[in-house]
């Protein structure tokens, strides 16, 4: 159902069924890496590229969640799901050995939330009994493609981020126990205008505020709803600035109760400057950590808004500014 001009209402409540995780060496050493599935001690996966990796990372987080819900990859109907690589060739190379039909995402790294969001809607109209969707990148492999590689070893200003090595999965269903996807609000593109590729939790952050603030808005409620609004990766940076435009906006919403996935994944003194990034950040957090700990109990309901910058190597050439976006998907368990 349809609530306002961008939010739906999931009435049958999707179950997330089970999820899978993996992580490279960087989260193995990390604050969360308890809630991984599967650690790689090396960023080749037994590899020739770091792309053929990245496409392993995301095989091995399906075939977690299809193990872990007790079904054939055969019973699995869509794919939803991408990242960051040219043309979003891991996902698709990944779901040629899944044999999945498939419908390839592109949000940078908002693509989590997007592939949840849009699976949400297929399981709840019908269109699915079982899908997966996820989100997955590659610390090397992207910085090879977006920035410098890193054995060129270049400095990078405190305001950049970490790219996540890993993959989260989550396999939805109409039935069955497990955390419900009650609503979703999809994002607006939003430009400020900013240019600096070693910014992104900045360029962000807006985005950020403007999906949050319209599924508040849609749903008609207060921010104290959610035990958890949680960001994808805007990092110290975009956090700070979010903050600030929820206070000129009049947005009650508690600095305590607002957190960010790319400054949970990683322990204190990882050298990650202002946070962690990537399209498997959020996915990873989301369907490790934070589905396990509303399997504890400590949440019932979280609000979580992966944002993306939708820029290329090649838009950075051409001194285009920085067009980005965030999706809201709200989680639901242990009550009505």
């Amino acid at each position: 159902m349809l609530t306002g001009h961008r939010t739906w209402v999931f009435d049958q409540k999707p179950v997330i069924v089970s999820t899978g995780t993996v992580g490279g060496p960087f989260e193995a050493n990390g604050a969360l890496a308890n809630d991984f599935d599967l650690l790689h001690s090396d960023l080749w996966l037994e590899q020739d590229s770091y792309e053929k990796a990245h496409k392993v990372l995301l095989e091995e987080a399906s075939q977690k969640a299809i193990e872990k819900a007790g079904l054939q990859k055969e019973q699995i109907q869509f794919f939803l799901g991408g990242d960051l690589i040219n043309q979003i060739t891991p996902t698709s190379f990944a779901c040629r050995t899944l044999g999945t039909p498939y419908l390839g995402l592109f949000g940078a790294c908002s693509t989590s939330m997007e592939g949840l969001a849009l699976g949400a809607y297929l399981v709840n109209t019908k269109g699915a009994n079982y899908l997966l969707t996820g989100a997955s990148s590659h610390n090397t492999a992207v910085e090879k493609q977006f920035r410098y590689p890193t054995e060129y070893g270049g400095q990078k200003p405190p305001t950049a981020q970490w790219t996540v090595t890993g993959a989260g999965v989550a396999l939805l269903s109409n039935s069955g126990d497990g955390p419900c996807v009650t609503s979703a609000t999809i994002g607006r593109v939003i430009d400020m205008g900013m240019t600096d590729p070693f910014n992104m939790g900045g360029a962000m952050a807006p985005a950020a505020v403007d999906t949050i603030e319209a599924h508040l808005t849609e749903r008609n409620l207060d921010p104290s709803y959610y035990d958890l609004i949680v960001t994808g990766d805007l990092g110290h940076i975009g956090r700070e600035v979010s903050l600030d435009l929820f206070k000129k906006h009049g947005t009650p919403i508690r600095e305590e109760q607002y957190q960010d996935c790319g400054l949970m994944i990683y322990r204190e003194g990882q050298p990650v400057l202002s946070g962690a990034s990537g399209p498997g950040c959020s996915a990873t957090v989301v369907y490790g950590h934070l589905l396990n700990r509303m399997k504890k109990g400590e949440f019932k309901r979280i609000l979580v808004v992966a944002t993306g910058a939708l820029l290329s190597p090649l838009s950075f050439q051409q001194s285009e500014t920085i067009p980005c976006i965030a999706h809201a998907v709200s989680i639901e368990y242990g009550g009505e």
